[in-house]
């Protein structure tokens, strides 16, 4: 199976910032891929020189097999994390003129229209201002504008910001949909349970650089014993070593820098007079703590 994005050695500079320095990764038909990283790590510039926004310094970018061109554009639904619909507009002409400007003919656009509104539940707004819209509604319009013309490629930046509990669900199903249609996605968001629901393969970029690639499970794999679960009374942060100590479900969850040992954060625990350790565990690193690990920690597994 080939590609639908291939990002190769890419970087792109403004003026001394060195945005995105070397990025590469692969996007098959099928999958839900995670682009990750911390604010300012150069995620929104590698999707931009994706789109053609930006054009790269260096390395090579290929979409469908080609470069960028009117017909791939028209290939691709974009949900930025900047929301950028026309306020002062109403609903329903707006997506259907988004949806035109992608190639899709009014009429179409207007019968596929209606089911999406009413599967997001906003039918009987479509003839409101989208300023009269709830920021959750805003980010369903939003949504529908991204798929409303059928993408191959579609890319989402934090599709779940400003969505309650069902809502969120809605997305959820609807982009696991879309991948079992064939389509490749890309998402990126800082919520990392969604990551880890959603996404078999990601990469993380940090300062602009790759630093893991590859199969959710794999990296897992690779950072076992990077990670305790304990309880106990007493304060269990600010210990040696540890990135960050986080209760969870009434547990103490610690996420460690690499090429610490489980057993030295216990002889450690050991030597608190003001700690009573009533269970310790070594527990499968999260996503979450795999994130806080190699960005807080600066290092990956085999790194020192």
């Amino acid at each position: 199976m080939n590609p639908t994005v291939t990002i190769s050695h890419v970087s792109k500079s403004f003026g001394p910032v060195k945005a995105v320095k070397d990025v590469s990764f692969e996007v098959y038909p099928g999958e839900i891929f995670g682009l990750l990283g911390p604010n300012g790590a150069g995620k929104t510039t590698t999707i931009r020189v994706m789109l053609d926004i930006f054009r790269p310094d260096g390395g090579e970018v290929t979409l469908f097999g080609n470069g960028m061109t009117e017909a791939t554009k028209h290939r691709i639904g974009y949900l930025p994390e900047e929301r950028g619909l026309y306020k002062d507009l109403k609903l329903e002409p707006t997506l259907i003129y988004l949806a035109t400007l992608k190639g899709l003919d009014e009429a179409s656009a207007r019968q596929r229209l209606g089911d999406w509104l009413k599967r997001f539940d906003l039918y009987d707004h479509r003839q409101k201002k989208i300023q009269e819209l709830s920021k959750g509604m805003q980010q369903k319009a939003q949504i529908i504008a991204t798929l409303l013309h059928d993408p191959d490629l579609i890319i989402v930046d934090e599709p779940f910001a400003g969505l309650d509990p069902v809502n969120t669900r809605l997305v959820k199903e609807i982009i696991e949909e879309q991948r079992r249609a064939g389509k490749a996605i890309i998402m990126s968001t800082h919520q990392m349970h969604q990551v880890e629901a959603l996404c078999s393969r990601i990469v993380l970029i940090n300062n602009g650089e790759a630093v893991l690639y590859g199969e959710v499970d794999q990296i897992r794999r690779q950072f076992a014993g990077n990670a305790v679960m304990l309880s106990g009374q007493g304060d269990f942060t600010g210990l040696p070593g540890v990135l960050e100590a986080r209760q969870q479900n009434g547990a103490w969850h610690l996420a460690l820098a690499v090429g610490v040992s489980p057993q030295e954060v216990l002889r450690a625990l050991a030597l608190r007079d003001d700690i009573k350790l009533e269970r310790f565990e070594i527990a499968e690193p999260s996503l979450e703590d795999i994130f806080v690990t190699v960005v807080r920690g600066g290092a990956a597994p085999g790194e020192e």
